[in-house]
């Protein structure tokens, strides 16, 4: 997949509202998603704890919010 063109944006919005379905403990995810979207996320202030031994990051107040708003535009029924 490298060498794929694709937007980053959307893959991002799909990982963070993906998230949204694996919390636990209030505002812990399971971290088994693509690297480089975690990365992004991270720098994008969404999640927080990304490098570390933990199986799950934490998301951040602001990402918290948008992983709900995403998987609610992406993934819930009409």
């Amino acid at each position: 997949m490298d060498d794929m063109d694709y937007d980053e944006q959307k893959v991002d919005d799909a990982v963070l509202g993906l998230l949204y379905l694996t919390l636990h403990n209030g505002a812990q995810a399971w971290k088994s998603f693509d690297w480089d979207a975690l990365n992004r996320l991270h720098q994008k202030g969404c999640i927080s704890n990304l490098v570390s031994k933990a199986k799950s990051v934490v998301l951040t107040d602001e990402g918290l919010k948008a992983a709900e708003r995403l998987f609610n535009q992406l993934f819930a029924r009409r």
